[in-house]
């Protein structure tokens, strides 16, 4: 019965309707019945559009920055994952697309940031791009809520203790607890990052692994036996003005 009444709804008249409703809300209706499931399931709809048209600026919307989440719904899941203004080293601020932090200039500092989103259950992908100098400290990886985020000095913050755990990619390193873990990417002659490069960052919460690709190729699991508690995506840099992006991608997609 509830299908045929909302079938009787005009396709505009329920773009309206929804384009009021917050997420939320849209994610009861997308339960109310099979026609609007389908509707909302739309991820280049204009109710989606609406909503990230309204949360993220325009010029993002359209930028390269957002290419691995190629619908409307995607990018405003994204951004709902992006970089947390309010957990992050008071030396680092996050730009007005929401999704690139930027270092400022501080000397004899080393300064991280958080992601919004934490991931406990499930598996999840997201990419890093480091668009400015690297410096003589460039971390990525994942922590808790406990893990600090700004220390003195210049050094390999994340992965300085037992709450985070962290890839530098200036010395291809693996850290974790203070400790360097071993080389990484297991290869011979393993080429260092290059600014601009894309790496996608894996946490499988189910296998308790953490991994990495770069250039579509996958690297190789890089941490085995996490903890069960929520993980945050987090990075920590020294260089001062640098600039770090990250994009959350969803679920990866195996092979």
């Amino acid at each position: 019965m509830v299908d045929r009444v909302a079938a009787l709804c005009n396709y505009n008249v329920l773009e309206v309707v929804f384009s009021y409703l917050d997420l939320n809300d849209l994610g009861r209706c997308s339960q109310v019945c099979k026609s609007w499931f389908h509707f909302l399931n739309d991820e280049n709809s204009d109710v989606w559009r609406w909503h990230c048209l309204n949360k993220l600026p325009k010029e993002v919307t359209k930028s390269e920055l957002l290419s691995p989440v190629p619908t409307y719904k995607t990018k405003l899941r994204a951004f709902f994952h992006s970089w947390n203004p309010s957990d992050c080293s008071r030396n680092v601020y996050i730009k007005p697309n929401g999704f690139t932090l930027h270092r400022n200039p501080v000397a004899q500092s080393t300064d991280a940031a958080r992601a919004k989103i934490g991931f406990r259950h499930g598996r999840h992908a997201w990419e890093v791009i480091w668009e400015g100098p690297l410096g003589t400290v460039a971390v990525i990886g994942i922590s808790t809520k406990e893990a600090a985020l700004q220390c003195h000095g210049y050094v390999a913050l994340l992965g300085s203790d037992d709450q985070s755990w962290g890839w530098n990619l200036v010395e291809n390193h693996l850290l974790h607890n203070g400790d360097m873990q071993g080389g990484y990417p297991l290869l011979n002659n393993a080429p260092k990052y290059q600014v601009g490069e894309r790496i996608r960052v894996i946490l499988d919460c189910d296998d308790n692994t953490l991994s990495f690709e770069k250039n579509y190729e996958f690297l190789g699991v890089a941490f085995r036996g996490l903890p069960d508690k929520k993980l945050f995506p987090t990075v920590s840099a020294v260089y001062g003005n640098t600039e770090v992006s990250m994009v959350y991608c969803g679920t990866p997609l195996d092979g």
